[in-house]
């Protein structure tokens, strides 16, 4: 057996269509899949051009978790101790920066070089995590 790629992530959201208007509106994300499966709403993003890595963007609840912890869950998020991650790169860490600070995104970490690159972090309405980075090439 091999494990040859990822291709979905998983992050919880407290509305989805808040969600979109965050992750597409002002990251730049598109939509890859919004079906109404009846017991869930499936909805997931990607980077434009890269359809095969997608972020669900999952409401607390069924049929992944019973209701009480459905509840807890919410409740963490809506005090941001969710313990969700995303990393994205970028071309330009400081323009993206400028860019995301002008749509009025929660940015928690300024930009900062370090022996990778540069980058920062922001928070999704959520409070899910997000470091942008601009990586040094491998080498």
């Amino acid at each position: 057996m091999t494990i040859n790629s990822i291709s979905r992530s998983q992050i919880y959201v407290l509305d989805q269509d808040e969600a979109l208007d965050f992750y597409v509106g002002k990251l730049g994300l598109e939509v890859n899949t919004d079906q109404d499966l009846g017991f869930m709403r499936w909805l997931t993003v990607n980077v434009p051009g890269d359809p095969e890595h997608e972020i669900l963007l999952e409401k607390p609840g069924s049929p992944a978790l019973d209701p009480a912890t459905a509840e807890q869950v919410r409740e963490m998020l809506s005090k941001g101790a969710t313990g969700g991650s995303l990393f994205f790169t970028t071309d330009d860490a400081r323009k993206t920066y400028e860019d995301l600070v002008a749509k009025g995104v929660d940015i928690y970490d300024e930009p900062t070089e370090r022996p990778y690159g540069i980058d920062f972090g922001i928070r999704d309405p959520f409070g899910n995590m997000i470091r942008i980075g601009q990586m040094h090439p491998k080498g």
